[in-house]
């Protein structure tokens, strides 16, 4: 009997490995009670390592349209202060003390849209796009909900809010005035930014890069327009400089959602029976919220710092204000390497491919810390 076991298993063995090679399937070997499941993942999964040079093509080829895509993205708030810089440090410390709060907002919107990036990078990595589509969905729709929250809280209690930043008397109507006019487009901010993100975890660094442009260019035009006065036109001053924002990130958002709808980098929107799907949505907040969390801490110390200085007075606010936007030059880098690494670390993932991910992980974060070493040091 012992012998015709012994035959059955190497009879059962070698048909196992006939069978494998037919089917054009390498034979792995069943692992040892002892190696641990890492090494299991790692021994089926990781593909052939790439070369450096490619990896490093990889990484570039979405971090620095996510640069420039983020880079744009501050010149907003770089360019009101800058436009609004001859009329005074009051007005100057107006616009950055309600920027405190529009960054603020950015915090929530930004936790949906991170969420969006790592699970739509995810299903396309793992050539799912209808799941990828199912999470667009679902983070516009939560998007929405807050972006009318978001519009609503800012325009009705602009002034508790700026009046809790502890602005100066000269600075309160101004700085309400502002925060009012660019808190009544949150929505559509809300649908720029998750719209964008969405993109960025299909792979497509270069449309958001295209729309941050058109809305700059909007808002340089209409800011600066509104604030001067040219050709007998009104002068709006403080006011002005919200239209200008207020018209770039209205366009921009209704811009994105149009790609969307009609379909990009593998994406599509559908709103069509549009409607809750709470799993989706739960997958979305468990990435995108402890993302918020953090964000929110480092925004409040921000603000915190924020009210004290304003109590030194309105130039040494308006002073502060400009040298904070020349220091958020040099971590704008960051920002282009993290997206690029949330995209492509997602996207390995998803296609299984756990070796490819850390690759190129790593590679993102030693660029960014290269390129933003050399910034800090020159600056």
């Amino acid at each position: 009997i012992r012998l015709t076991q012994k035959q059955y298993r190497a009879w059962s063995t070698r048909f196992a490995a006939l069978s494998n090679k037919l089917s054009e399937r390498p034979f792995v070997a069943r692992p040892s009670v002892r190696q641990s499941s890492a090494q299991v993942s790692r021994t089926n999964l990781t593909p052939d390592a790439q070369d450096a040079p490619s990896v490093r093509r990889d990484v570039l080829r979405l971090a620095l349209p996510a640069m420039g895509e983020q880079m744009l993205s501050m010149m907003v708030g770089i360019v009101d202060t800058f436009l609004v810089g001859h009329l005074g440090a009051a007005p100057l410390a107006a616009v950055g003390l309600a920027n405190q709060w529009v960054f603020m907002a950015t915090t929530m919107f930004g936790a949906i849209a991170t969420g969006s990036t790592a699970l739509i990078a995810r299903y396309i990595g793992a050539q799912e796009p209808a799941r990828a589509n199912q999470v667009l969905r679902q983070s516009v729709l939560v998007g929405a909900l807050i972006g009318v929250v978001a519009t609503l809280l800012g325009t009705l209690l602009a002034r508790p809010a700026v009046l809790l930043l502890g602005a100066p008397a000269d600075v309160v109507d101004l700085s309400v005035a502002y925060l009012r006019v660019v808190a009544s487009i949150f929505f559509f901010s809300t649908l720029m930014f998750i719209g964008n993100a969405s993109l960025r975890g299909a792979g497509d660094t270069r449309t958001p890069l295209m729309v941050m442009l058109v809305v700059n260019v909007l808002n340089v035009t209409v800011a600066w327009t509104a604030i001067n006065g040219p050709f007998g036109l009104p002068q709006f001053g403080v006011v002005g400089s919200a239209m200008g924002a207020m018209t770039g990130r209205l366009v921009g958002g209704l811009l994105v959602i149009t790609l969307l709808l009609r379909g990009r980098a593998g994406i599509q929107l559908r709103v069509r029976g549009l409607r809750p799907e709470w799993d989706v949505i739960r997958r979305i907040l468990h990435i995108g919220l402890p993302t918020g969390a953090e964000q929110l801490m480092f925004r409040t110390g921000y603000m915190v710092f924020a009210r004290v200085l304003a109590t030194l007075g309105t130039v040494a606010y308006a002073a502060n204000q400009v040298a904070i936007n020349v220091h958020s030059i040099s971590f704008m880098p960051g920002f282009g390497f993290a997206v690029a690494a949330t995209t492509m670390v997602g996207q390995g993932l998803g296609a299984r491919k756990p070796g490819q991910a850390e690759d190129h992980g790593y590679t993102a974060y030693r660029l960014g810390a290269a390129l933003m070493s050399i910034i800090g040091v020159g600056i």
